[in-house]
């Protein structure tokens, strides 16, 4: 079995428990991201009344992104082993839910997730938990492609121990360090802006926060003379011709939020659509075409 390490500390003198999460030897860690000090806004009930509510857990920080390589697994197959771990361990259960009474899409963009295709969620089928024990919380959403499942596990609270041997990520996309982006868009001159939601086959982007934006437009605001472009993209579903105008208009929503949100001056970007015509991988699959709808900037000047 892979383990997920953690050591959980507790305030009763000289206690602690050393507490694993097993996952099958087929699964491999495919992202993880580790924070210090962070808030976390942990959902508490479903999504309703345009509204999903949370609380606000602080504390180190981790999220990881594992993933199973079977098919036909259900998302309740998936979950509910980590489930009967954390209840063994002696966690308490705070909310649980499956798709629509999660409140569906609105919820899954209503919480972190890390992008495809280290983590996919099909929006037609997930299952979400969240745990709870002294000093710490976790939480659990998986979902599952036609080849794969996919499970993401938050942890705030717990001292965060190294992070097990695992497979490497299979992502083609840019792993990008957002302290260091700027240095990897003057680099590489392109990064995709990884951790954007856009509704099914809608150009509306959605609330966020979204980092990217915020380190994209640190950069432009600090190098007034740069000029980028913001360049959609899209999976092989439907026409050339609409495609291309749907990732033109999603990158013009993006342009527009820097403009609107940040204080970016419209005259350093501009907004392009390429469709299909520039994927990332295969549009055979779910994961791949999830991977495939992006939007990228691109540096398209230099001093």
């Amino acid at each position: 079995m892979r383990t997920l390490a953690r050591l959980l500390l507790f305030c009763t003198p000289v206690t602690a428990l050393g507490q694993t999460l097993e996952f099958p030897s087929n699964a491999s860690l495919e992202a993880e991201v580790r924070e210090a000090e962070a808030d976390y806004a942990l959902p508490t009930g479903p999504f309703a009344d345009d509204i999903l509510p949370t609380r606000t857990e602080t504390g180190p920080f981790r999220q990881q992104a594992w993933r199973v390589n079977a098919g036909g697994l259900t998302t309740l197959q998936l979950i509910r082993p980590l489930r009967q771990q954390l209840v063994d361990a002696g966690y308490v259960i705070l909310f649980e839910c499956e798709t629509e009474t999660c409140g569906g899409f609105d919820f899954r963009f209503g919480t972190p997730v890390l992008p495809p295709p280290a983590m996919y969620v099909d929006l037609g089928d997930f299952r979400f938990l969240s745990a709870q024990s002294e000093g710490d919380v976790v939480t659990l959403l998986a979902s599952r492609s036609a080849n794969s499942g996919f499970i993401q596990v938050i942890t705030v609270g717990a001292e965060i121990a190294p992070a097990t041997t695992a497979a490497p990520a299979r992502s083609e996309r840019p792993a990008v360090d957002l302290g260091d982006f700027g240095a990897v868009l003057e680099t590489d001159g392109r990064v995709v802006l990884a951790d954007l939601a856009f509704q099914t086959g809608s150009s509306s982007l959605g609330d966020g926060p979204f980092n990217t934006l915020q380190s994209l437009a640190d950069y432009l605001l600090d190098n007034p003379d740069r000029r980028i472009a913001l360049v959609g993209h899209t999976d092989a579903e439907g026409s050339l011709e609409g495609n291309i105008a749907l990732s033109r208009r999603r990158a013009n929503s993006v342009l527009d939020r820097l403009v609107e949100s940040y204080g970016v001056p419209r005259g350093q970007m501009e907004a392009q659509g390429m469709g299909y015509l520039a994927p990332l991988s295969t549009n055979l699959t779910a994961e791949g075409r999830d991977l495939n709808r992006r939007v990228e900037v691109i540096v398209t000047n230099t001093p």
